[in-house]
């Protein structure tokens, strides 16, 4: 069988038709190499555990790699120390396992997962990062820890604890051995963890985490990322495509947001051939992405339901978005501020020109018609007039008109619900 399109965990380059990461994976490994302790902050599904894949098995020459992941760890496993730590040391051996790293370990490694199986003797954290203390004195390579989904950890002391405890060694490195270099993987900037108070008060900022460096790299798709994806799809499977305006097309819809350019790429391959509305030599044109893009925005997916949800669980995020979509309000964007840094952290904004702006025209588009469906769902709730944006002390601003005319033409066909 041949490769596919993937939009449904991690890519592999053997199986799936993917945008080249090494340059990406290359930059990472370099802050890796410098000893730097950061977070991968992404939006979901924006290819987060496939560059963690790509980038532990180009460390592993180099490095002994210990790359986890939170999910498979439950709340049980969070409810006092000795639980989580057992938890954790097996969740280290289990990675080496799974990733094939054979080296002979010393007797170190050992006397850590003896300490975790013998169960009566408590562990707390201070032992276990003791022993693991000792191991990074004494493995064949430097150590690295990679943690991904560290979401379902952000809301619990232990984790806090934890954090802290890597921050203690982190500082006092030059005396005592500890992790080369640590990364946390999440769509939460754990370097801005916040904890419920108790019975459920109000929130606090409590995060040992202020060490770790800025990550800053562009994740995003960018034409060219495209283009490289597509020349080999292409050369598989003979198309006629026009790859560099395709790229582009695809771009300006997603904004190269990886999950969106994975799945129309998937949508033009497998689903539009088998309409009867799109001619099979018309499929990667543009008349064949516009029918890909009214499937996408129609049909059930994890990344607009995950949407829907954050807009319920932040209404000042949501009602804002409403502003700009009908109002055509604009925000000075500031990152600190509550609102835009929400809306950039789940991937729904982004900075235009100092401006808050909605983050692709896809997104844009499936807020109008989520927005327009409750106004007409429920009498109570009424979107913001869309014209008032237009008129500004009773006269119509003819610019804004024509700019919005023409940025929205191609769209009609797409947005039939809003037009």
């Amino acid at each position: 069988m041949g490769k596919t399109f993937n939009t449904t965990g991690i890519c592999f380059p053997a199986k799936h038709y993917m945008v080249d990461l090494s340059g990406r994976l290359e930059q990472i490994a370099r802050m890796v190499d410098a000893g730097r302790y950061f977070c991968i902050n992404r939006a979901r599904q924006y290819g987060k555990s496939t560059v963690i894949y790509g980038l532990s098995r180009l460390l592993a020459e180099r490095y002994m790699v210990f790359s986890l992941s939170f999910q498979r760890m439950s709340a049980a496993k969070f409810r006092d120390e000795d639980t989580f730590c057992r938890a954790f040391i097996s969740r280290m051996q289990q990675s080496l396992a799974i990733q094939g790293q054979q080296e002979p370990w010393p007797e170190y490694m050992d006397i850590l997962a003896a300490r975790a199986a013998d169960l009566h003797r408590p562990l707390d954290l201070t032992d276990m990062f003791d022993d693991i203390s000792l191991l990074c004195a004494h493995s064949p390579k430097p150590m690295i820890l990679i943690i991904d989904e560290v979401d379902n950890a952000c809301n619990n002391q232990i984790f806090v604890d934890f954090l802290g405890q890597l921050r203690d060694l982190y500082l006092n490195r030059e005396l005592t051995p500890t992790f080369r270099s640590v990364i946390l993987v999440g769509v939460y900037n754990v370097k801005n963890l916040r904890l419920k108070g108790q019975n459920g008060g109000e929130h606090r900022y409590n995060s040992p985490w202020n060490i770790a460096d800025d990550f800053t790299m562009d994740m995003r798709f960018h034409p060219e990322d495209i283009a490289g994806m597509l020349r080999e799809y292409e050369s598989a499977r003979h198309t006629g495509m026009d790859i560099a305006a395709m790229s582009r097309m695809i771009f300006d819809y997603t904004d190269g947001y990886p999950y969106m350019v994975s799945r129309l790429c998937k949508l033009l391959d497998e689903r539009i051939p088998e309409t009867d509305s799109i001619p099979r030599r018309d499929v990667w044109t543009k008349e064949g992405l516009l029918a890909a893009i009214r499937l996408f925005l129609k049909e059930p997916n994890t990344l607009f339901e995950d949407m829907v949800k954050k807009l319920d669980e932040y209404p000042d995020l949501k009602e804002k978005i409403s502003y700009i979509l009908f109002r055509g309000t604009k925000y000075t964007f500031e990152i600190d501020s509550r609102f835009a840094s929400i809306g950039c952290m789940f991937g729904f904004l982004k900075e235009d020109n100092g401006f808050v702006s909605i983050a692709n025209r896809l997104f844009e588009t499936k807020l109008y018609n989520l927005f327009l469906a409750e106004s007409e769902g429920h009498n109570e709730l009424n979107p913001p007039d869309a014209k008032s944006q237009f008129i500004v002390q009773g006269m119509l601003q003819m610019d804004l008109v024509m700019q919005k005319f023409y940025q929205y033409f191609e769209d009609i066909t797409v947005r039939g619900t809003i037009i």
